[in-house]
């Protein structure tokens, strides 16, 4: 089980306070780490990944895998913890991975992954942390 942080930040100070400046650019500003640059890119210890803001879990390690793209990535995410929003940004259409608890930005997910589910969640490393 996560730890799950019982009282989210009500505002941008509380969250710059708690997060590192990576993780605050990358989860409330919607940034990218880049490439090949990530903490869990190459990790292939079992345990589970939770949001880095909030403790949420996230994604299983059973559903990672090497997509060669340059960041962590997974086929599924645990059942309700994220969402999806339509991003407009850098003249292409793609979708969001957020947060389900804390709205923070995760990454991308796209239709081009293995099976079973076809999806390749592209996933930031400072959005996420690891339990064994």
């Amino acid at each position: 089980m996560s730890d799950q942080r019982t009282d989210l930040p009500e505002n941008d100070a509380e969250w710059r306070e708690l997060l590192t400046d990576e993780e605050y650019h990358i989860l409330r500003e919607k940034g990218t780490e880049p490439k090949f640059t990530g903490e869990f890119l190459e990790k292939s210890d079992e345990g589970t990944y939770v949001c880095a803001g909030c403790g949420a879990t996230l994604f299983d390690s059973e559903t990672k895998y090497d997509d060669g793209h340059g960041w962590p990535s997974f086929f599924d995410a645990v059942e309700g913890a994220v969402e999806f929003e339509r991003d407009t940004s850098h003249g292409m259409v793609r979708t969001e991975v957020v947060c389900a608890r804390c709205g923070g930005h995760l990454g991308h997910v796209f239709d081009d992954g293995p099976d079973p589910t076809g999806q390749r969640f592209c996933i930031n490393s400072a959005a996420l942390d690891f339990e064994e």
